[in-house]
């Protein structure tokens, strides 16, 4: 079982710039990726960001693109979602999770590619 956990939300003021971390417990290095996601209140579940812990690649919801970045610091195994120009559509709880069994990349944005999930955080964009 691998432990994840993010933290860092709150109420974030539209134009606002969290940088939520995300922890695990040791390294990432047997993981095949670590990734953000979000869910709205009564939508499903979408992927936001990811970072492939073998070759570094990132991926990005197009709704992101160019506002969030993922990065990530090994001697803290901690993976951080900077987000800049937060909108209110960018309210949701947001979720850490590692794809440590399988990967597809193609598939990056789905639930399913990931196996162990963080309890969430809720972000509110509002004024």
């Amino acid at each position: 079982q691998v432990q994840v956990a993010e933290s860092g939300g709150g109420l974030v003021q539209p134009g606002g710039s969290p940088r939520p971390p995300c922890a695990t417990p040791g390294s990432t290095r047997g993981y095949y990726a670590i990734g953000w996601l979000r869910q709205a209140s009564g939508k499903e579940r979408e992927g936001v960001s990811c970072l492939s812990v073998t070759d570094g690649q990132t991926f990005y919801a197009e709704s992101v693109q160019g506002r969030f970045t993922i990065s990530r610091d090994n001697d803290k195994n901690t993976v951080y979602l900077q987000m800049n120009s937060l909108k209110p559509v960018d309210t949701a709880v947001y979720y850490c999770a590692v794809a440590a069994f399988n990967w597809w990349a193609t598939s990056w944005s789905k639930q399913h590619m990931w196996d162990y999930w963080g309890q969430g955080t809720q972000v509110t964009v509002s004024s």
